[in-house]
């Protein structure tokens, strides 16, 4: 029977060689970057299904919180009698922080199982041990696409989703007091300096890194059969989740930090 300390110290070991092997898996993709052959055609083929098949939900989830957030925000600035204020405030929450975050955490949900399920599947049938017998690097040809794919195109859906964002929270502007469109993005973006957008860059390209490299690891060392994808598919998107609200967190202090500069 194992007693506590002996059930703790495997979960120690567990934990400590699954740090290892991610690091040294995440090593590996940087020393595979720049090695050819650079399969640019599967690359471009990762972009369109990371990319234009969110293109639909990224569109709706972004107009739909600039709706929201505009009419949560509108009664605390009147009650200080600043409602001239809103297009300001809308401006710098969604293009520093609810665009990348919401494009992050929607790719993570469906990007990131996605290539964990996918990844996994071909491990567990042994595909990925087939294409190393036929002299081609599966490393190289899964993985780096993959993740290439994700951090090109995450911080493109993370600006697309940022100007939804602003046209919906506009129309709900508009509708309440005929403001034009020229005035509101004025506005909107007269409080955001150059920082403020390259952290916002800067904070995507990060999240589509992590979500490609985790989806991808938990893919490529999937295990016991089909409940293994499963696993793989889950853990990819709940590692991926909490690794972006970390980094998060890292990136805005980094910023603010440089505002002291």
């Amino acid at each position: 029977m194992k007693t506590k300390d002996t059930v703790f110290s495997i979960g120690i070991d567990r934990y400590l060689t699954d740090v290892s092997n991610g690091y040294c898996f995440v090593t590996r993709f940087f020393k595979e970057l720049f090695k050819p052959p650079f399969h640019i055609r599967e690359v471009i083929n990762q972009c369109y299904e990371v990319g234009l098949k969110s293109l639909a939900l990224i569109s709706l989830t972004g107009f739909i919180v600039g709706i929201v957030f505009t009419k949560q925000s509108r009664p605390s600035l009147e009650g200080f009698g600043a409602a001239s204020w809103l297009p300001s405030l809308i401006g710098i929450a969604i293009v520093k922080a609810l665009g990348p975050l919401v494009t992050a955490l929607i790719c993570a949900g469906k990007v990131g199982s996605s290539i964990g399920a996918e990844l996994g599947s071909m491990k567990v049938t042994e595909q990925i041990d087939a294409m190393e017998v036929s002299a081609i690097n599966p490393y190289k040809y899964l993985v780096v696409t993959r993740v290439a794919a994700t951090t090109i195109t995450i911080p493109i859906l993370a600006l697309y989703c940022s100007f939804i964002g602003l046209l919906g929270s506009y129309l709900n502007v508009h509708s309440e007091e005929a403001t034009s469109v020229i005035s509101f993005y004025q506005n909107a973006f007269k409080t955001i300096t150059f920082l403020d957008i390259f952290s916002a860059v800067i904070k995507s390209i990060v999240f589509g890194f992590t979500i490609g490299i985790i989806g991808c690891y938990k893919g490529y060392n999937a295990t016991q059969g089909t409940r293994g994808v499963g696993m793989a598919a889950n853990q990819a998107v709940v590692l991926a989740m909490f690794l972006v609200f970390l980094e998060e967190i890292v990136i805005v202090q980094v910023a603010n930090w440089f505002r002291f500069f």
